[in-house]
């Protein structure tokens, strides 16, 4: 993941499994972190990621998590 991220402008997620959704949530927790201000990009192709946005959005309005937005 280091080596990822040091070499990266930015960050683009497909759909895919498990360790997908790992990773997402380590780059988005960076960026709430400051760690980084790379953009990061979600490829919801097909929906994929409708219900995940749902549950961040649920997050935000609950204050469990803040807006990257």
């Amino acid at each position: 993941m280091n080596a990822m991220f040091d070499h990266a402008d930015a960050f683009i997620v497909l759909p895919n499994g498990l360790g997908t959704l790992e990773d997402i949530f380590h780059i988005f927790s960076w960026a709430q972190l400051n760690i980084h201000q790379k953009p990061i990009g979600l490829l919801n192709v097909n929906g994929f990621y409708d219900n995940l946005l749902s549950f961040v959005d649920h997050a935000v309005e609950q204050n469990f998590l803040t807006s990257l937005a």
